[in-house]
């Protein structure tokens, strides 16, 4: 409550004690903040809001026209050869696509990581720069949340990213009558693949990107993690099978995260092996790619909770 007076006459003098005069008015003013009596949506809506919020920022949506240029045309480029692939195949009257769903995001890896690079530092950084992260912790949302949210933010849009081009051989496939079953299961082993690169992806860059609130730094160490680690991957299985050393490609495979998926769809999903002569992974080093894999993403999902709880401070 605030009280103003209004006085007739002059005030009192230094020393003398105010006493109430005649024609003085008093006015009382109500400047106390208002509660809120509306629906309390909690925890969840503000996960599926911070959810929507990273999912569209990944795209640019909601941002400025600047920030959609990039994501966008990664977007349509990714497609290109999808379009491209359909169109011979329905024009040659082909009995089958030029390359299989489950080699499509392998050999598409430059796009995927320069995208994961442009998008995991937007996702983390500037809330880590401009110091917001404990804002978010200030309402009833836990680190937890905030850490579910951006990862399946980020792994939703590298699914759409890597999805969408599979989306696009399907619809081809079936416009250029090849067959239905084959297209299907083909599809379906696409689709599970490029969900666990999507996770796998998402989790190092966010990783990567959660240590430096600059964006640019984070950029250049997503991209220096991925490139490096798979140049150095191949080009040490190139000398083995050089070398006639074949038995050690597949556990080579293990080092890289491009790798790693493709270790696992050639192991389980019939997929063919990308590695120097075809060499892939037996069942049993199958499993082994998968429990990497899986590890991996638990791993990443735990640094980042271990991460958020100390800037959350």
């Amino acid at each position: 409550m605030a009280v103003e007076q209004s006085r007739t006459q002059a005030p009192a003098r230094a020393g003398e004690q105010p006493t109430a005069r005649a024609g003085e008015q008093t006015r009382i003013h109500d400047i106390g903040y208002r509660s809120y009596d509306g629906p309390r949506l909690g925890r969840a809506y503000a996960r599926r809001s911070l959810y929507s919020q990273s999912l569209r920022g990944a795209y640019g949506l909601g941002r400025s026209a600047k920030s959609k240029v990039l994501p966008m045309l990664l977007f349509t480029v990714m497609c290109v050869p999808a379009l491209i692939m359909v169109a011979v195949a329905v024009a040659t009257q082909a009995n089958d696509l030029p390359v299989d769903y489950t080699r499509y995001a392998v050999i598409m890896q430059a796009l995927i990581g320069l995208y994961l690079a442009s998008q995991a530092p937007q996702a983390v950084s500037r809330d880590l720069r401009f110091k917001t992260v404990p804002l978010y912790f200030s309402r009833p949302i836990e680190t937890a949340d905030y850490v579910r949210a951006k990862y399946a933010g980020l792994a939703s849009a590298l699914f759409i990213l890597t999805a969408a081009p599979l989306v696009v051989l399907y619809v081809g496939a079936l416009l250029a009558k090849l067959d239905f079953t084959d297209q299907t299961k083909g599809f379906a082993q696409g689709l599970l693949s490029v969900a666990l690169l999507s996770l796998l992806f998402a989790g190092i860059g966010l990783v990567i990107s959660a240590v430096t609130p600059r964006r640019g730094f984070g950029v250049a160490a997503v991209i220096a993690v991925m490139t490096i680690s798979y140049g150095a991957v191949s080009v040490v299985q190139a000398i083995a099978f050089e070398q006639s050393s074949s038995d050690v490609i597949p556990w080579l495979g293990l080092f890289s995260p491009i790798t790693l998926i493709d270790g696992v769809q050639s192991a389980f999903l019939g997929a063919s092996s990308a590695f120097p002569g075809g060499v892939g992974p037996s069942n049993g080093q199958g499993v082994v790619y998968v429990l990497v894999v899986l590890g991996l993403i638990a791993g990443c999902y735990g640094l980042l909770m271990r991460r958020y709880r100390k800037v959350g401070l």
